[in-house]
């Protein structure tokens, strides 16, 4: 059975009367119901991260990529809770999700445990990411630290918040008095150009720090506790509700090249100023 959001496809234009008008609008989930549930089903991904801390197995899927039985389990509740609600509307995840949607536009981005590596070694700081797309467009993200009970939430338009309090990124201009965070990718060395980007900042910028989880960096950005961040070995579901949430605290997040970000493509600067963005452009031209 679809939902009652991607019933139908007729345009507003078509309707002859106030019924079907209200009727059509009525179909339309706003991004209040979808932060809603993105939020319930991060805390609960959370929630089972927490009580399987200290007591799951590690398996290797390849070199530094460790996944627990957490990962699975946090996403399996996810998708149970937000499915339930929305049948028809498309997943993708981490841990194989890949789900299309049914005669709608509207996608789950899920990240179940953003930080693995830091999880499995008991360093605070992982996160559940959750952001829903409605064709291209990002509409609502949430960004759940289940060590520091912190929910980063935002939808578009509608400002980011953290607990429920709006946000603002810090709006640092001064390079030389600028915080960052960069992601580099899984066994890099001194050759792969994220390396060269990393050290090439470093004499320009306060301080450099590599954190082990995107989604956190991204939160951290858009509530001014760090100034900037920049990544070219992520994933969609890394970075996706990440950006909406920057953005709408008024951060700027472009692709190295200063252009459009794509969550398909791995290339990313979220920064608290355009002058801070351009200045990190600029040094890795």
């Amino acid at each position: 059975m679809l939902s009652s959001e991607c019933k139908s496809k007729q345009s507003a234009q078509s309707l002859k009367t106030v019924t079907e008008f209200k009727t059509f609008m009525a179909g339309i989930t706003s991004s209040d119901e979808l932060l809603a549930t993105a939020i319930h089903a991060a805390h609960a991904g959370g929630a089972i991260l927490q009580d399987w801390v200290g007591r799951f197995s590690v398996k290797e899927k390849g070199r530094a990529d460790l996944v627990t039985e957490a990962d699975h389990a946090s996403q399996q509740r996810i998708f149970e809770l937000i499915s339930q609600k929305y049948p028809d509307h498309g997943f993708l995840g981490e841990e194989g999700l890949n789900k299309d949607a049914v005669d709608c536009d509207y996608q789950w981005v899920i990240d179940p445990l953003d930080g693995t590596s830091n999880y499995v070694h008991g360093f605070p700081y992982y996160a559940v990411s959750i952001a829903v797309r409605k064709g291209e467009q990002l509409i609502a993200g949430v960004i759940f630290d289940p060590n520091r009970n912190e929910t980063f939430a935002a939808t578009k338009s509608g400002g980011a918040t953290l607990n429920g309090a709006a946000i603002k990124t810090s709006g640092e201009t001064s390079m030389s008095m600028a915080m960052a965070m960069a992601s580099l990718p899984v066994g890099a060395d001194q050759t792969d150009p994220a390396v060269k980007r990393f050290l090439d900042s470093m004499s320009h910028l306060q301080t450099v720090q590599r954190s082990g989880s995107a989604a956190l960096n991204l939160a951290c950005v858009a509530c001014g506790r760090i100034d900037t961040f920049w990544s070219t070995s992520l994933k969609p579901w890394d970075v996706a509700a990440g950006i909406l949430i920057v953005e709408e605290a008024g951060g700027t997040v472009t692709d190295l090249r200063g252009g459009r970000t794509d969550i398909m493509v791995p290339s990313l600067i979220a920064s608290c100023s355009a002058t801070i963005a351009q200045g990190l452009i600029s040094i890795f031209e």
